[in-house]
Parts: structure tokens; sequence; C-alpha cells
């Protein structure tokens, strides 16, 4: 099929991608030049794993193009996708100003009945109002299609690719067959492709990452727990994880989420159930609960440092809000470091893929090494905000003798009680015993 996309940003161009791998022509269209000019060069403009080979492979296959003309780029295509942003307005909700703006000139450009559909994160109602946006000009049939994305940075190539479930919002028979013959080579394993009202799709997606927040929030808070009644919350997490109910993911305890999903999905929520005068008492607690759980190992280092940071050297490893990825947004790296920053300290930075984002930001505020051991080179502490694996086995001789201190402030629990005890190094973590060296 023909298919175009509009918006290059994370889930478009996984999406635009993904599609032309299995044998589409997809056209690509955003509004910034030079970011198009990169893709058109073969550049890609994100990092995530697997992803290069594939829009490579499909660039040179003629199979994937870009543009900035939105005429040019959905002509011909037989099913649209608007993967814009959405991002939180000041009051949480989520902002449509782009959404609707491509709505109102696509309806002056269809040429045959196309299937326009909604990959965006987008609040119930928002196909109803795409529908009449493009309505106002449109002089042939369309139907507007609710899609959400369900794509993990760090494995969204995989997740698109090999889906758990594709979740498809329309009352169109005619829609509903042509996106199920664009989505069967996604599911011949026998994953569903679940069909349901425009409406139940757009909540699906934001209630999907609204539990998985509160998964996670409602861990910290166990940690926190654990933490004042001298209970283990590793030993806590392995016991609840093992009920099938349950299940094993996101009850890792630690300094919050973030990224461009949770903390916006439950804001965007929040926001609708407010609007639909619906008091959701959870996600107001999941929210104050993250924000403070973020920060939380700051009062640790204060207190460890006897609330005087001037001068003192922290070395933060891992600044992207998860691994595998080089998205900060929301990330809780940051907050930390200001307040770190706000306090006195020095900052020497480490990420293995994001720190040219946060530079964008920070500047020389702090320091960026290529290498963990650069940043702990002369350190009093290291401030660990990211898992990202190769933080999770150091050589841990090698910074004894790189270090001021052997103090370590571990927000996502990567190493073992007894194994610090061992080494001599004083260690705070999560929900857990604070060991000293």
């Amino acid at each position: 099929m023909n298919i175009a996309v509009v918006g290059t940003g994370y889930v478009g161009l996984v999406t635009g991608t993904c599609f032309a791998e299995t044998g589409n022509k997809v056209t690509c269209i955003d509004i910034d030049q030079a970011k198009v000019e990169r893709l058109k060069n073969g550049k890609i403009t994100i990092y995530e794993p697997g992803l290069e080979n594939l829009f490579e492979r499909n660039i040179k296959q003629g199979r994937l193009s870009f543009t900035t003309n939105l005429a040019e780029g959905v002509e011909g295509a037989k099913i649209i996708f608007l993967a814009l942003p959405t991002p939180p307005g000041e009051d949480g909700s989520a902002d449509l100003k782009y959404v609707l703006g491509v709505a109102d000139e696509l309806g002056s450009l269809l040429r045959d009945y196309t299937v326009i559909v909604d990959k965006s994160t987008v609040p119930v109602g928002t196909a109803e109002k795409v529908h009449q946006h493009i309505a106002r000009k449109a002089k042939v049939e369309f139907d507007v299609v609710s899609n959400p994305e369900f794509l993990r940075e760090g494995v969204a190539v995989d997740d698109f690719m090999k889906p758990e479930r594709v979740v498809i919002g329309t009352k169109s028979e005619r829609a509903r067959k042509i996106m199920e013959t664009l989505n069967a080579p996604f599911v011949r394993q026998g994953n569903p492709i679940v069909f349901m009202d425009e409406r139940s799709a757009e909540l699906t997606k934001y209630a999907a990452n609204a539990f998985l927040a509160t998964k996670i929030t409602f861990m910290n808070e166990i940690a926190n727990l654990c933490e004042r009644v001298g209970a283990d919350v590793d030993a806590v997490r392995k016991g609840v994880g093992t009920d099938s109910r349950i299940g094993k993911r996101f009850l890792f305890p630690g300094i919050g989420y973030g990224g461009s999903c949770f903390p916006k999905d439950v804001q965007a929520l929040a926001k609708s159930s407010d609007e639909a005068h619906y008091d959701f008492k959870i996600l107001d607690a999941v929210m104050a609960v993250n924000q403070s759980q973020k920060i939380k190992l700051i009062s640790k280092i204060k207190e460890h440092f006897k609330n005087n940071l001037n001068g003192k050297i922290i070395a933060v490893w891992g600044l992207s809000f998860k691994p595998h990825t080089d998205d900060i947004r929301e990330a809780p790296a940051l907050e930390n470091i200001n307040e770190l920053l706000q306090a006195g300290a020095v900052v020497k930075a480490h990420d293995p893929e994001s720190m040219g984002n946060v530079k964008k930001i920070l500047g020389d505020k702090i320091s960026y090494h290529e290498t963990p051991y650069e940043a702990a080179e002369r350190a009093d502490a290291i401030f660990i905000a990211t898992e990202w694996p190769e933080f999770r086995t150091p050589d841990f001789e090698k910074l004894s003798s790189l270090l001021r201190s052997k103090v370590i402030f571990d927000g996502r629990n990567l190493y073992d009680l007894a194994q610090m005890k061992e080494l001599g190094f004083t260690y705070y973590s999560v929900g857990r015993q604070i060991i000293y060296g």
C-alpha cells in the first residue's frame, strides 16, 4: 500500500520505517526542513536499537522517503497516519493543535477514499474532532481510525514488528478491512488485532500507561515503607512478582518514572477525568508520589555530607529516562542534577547516548565524560540515575582508586548489598538498608 506518515518524531519514524519493511511504500512528512534533509541523506535522527539498519535498507530500496510538503507526501496515499506531538498544556491536558492543524489541511488534499489514522496518544473524542476538521473541506469519503501505539523506547522495533496486540478503533467496516490487511504481517503468530470503537481505543492507551505508572508508583511506596520498618524491597518484590495475577514486570523500585509517555499520559487522563466531572483519586496520588520519588535520594546525599554540598563532586551515571534510548524527557536525572547544582555541588556526568541532548539544556553547568570512570575520577560520590547495562558490573577496584570516597547513591538498586559491604563501599539504595563502608 501507499502510506503517508505525518510527523517524523519517535513514533512517526519507527512507524514509517517498520511499515516500509513489510513492503509498503511510505512517505514521511515533517515541517522541520533540517531534519528532513538529514533523513533524506540517510542520517537517522533518533537513537533506537535495531532501527538504523531497517531505515537504511528501506531508503536504499526506495520504499521510504521524506518530504516537507504535505500535499506531495499524501498524494496517492491510501492510509495517512498522524504521528504528531500532543504535548501537555499548562493544565495537563493534551494539546491537539498539531493534530488538528494537519487535519484542517488534509480535507482539500484528499482525492479518493482515505483512512486517516490517529497514531498519536490523544484524548477520548479526538477521532471525532479530526473527522470534523477534515470534513470541512473534503470532497471525498474518508474514515478516521484510532490506532494507538504501544512502543517501548529501547525495544520499539521489536514491539512494532512483533506486537503483543494491535488496537484499532473504528466503526467503519471499510476502514477495518484496510487496517486488518495492513497489520496482518505483524500478527502472523496469532497475537490479536483488537477491534473496538474509536473512543474505547483512545482510552485504552491512556488506561494502559496509567496502570503501569501506578504499578511502578505502588512499588516505590512499598520501598519507602521498607526503609521505615526494616524490610528489604528486593525480597518483597520477588515474593509479590511470583503471583501470576500481578506479574514480575514494572515492580522495580527506584527514583520514579519519566519519559515521553507515562508523565504526559497520566496527566492527560487526569485532566480528561476532570472534564468528565470524575474524581480519579488514584491518578492524583500517582503523580504526587512520583514527583517526590524522583528526588528521594537528594535528602540522603545531603544527610551523608552533613548538609554541605558546596564543592562536592558528584558523578552522575545515566541521564536518559531509561536505558537504550537518548530520550531525556521527564528524566529523573535532570531533576536530581538541578537539585545538586542548587546545593552547590559539582556534577560530572556520563551517559552512553544522551549527553548531547542534555548539553542542549544544561550547557556547561555540568561536565560530560566519555566513560563512567572518567566521570568518577576524584568524585566524592557516584549517583546512579539510569540502569544502563554497562553500569551493572563495573570495575569496583578501579572505582576505589578513582573516587575520593567510596560512596554510591543508587537510584536503580543495581548492586548486591553483601557485595557492597565486602568491597567496603558506603551504599545507599531504594527500599533497602544502608551499607556503611
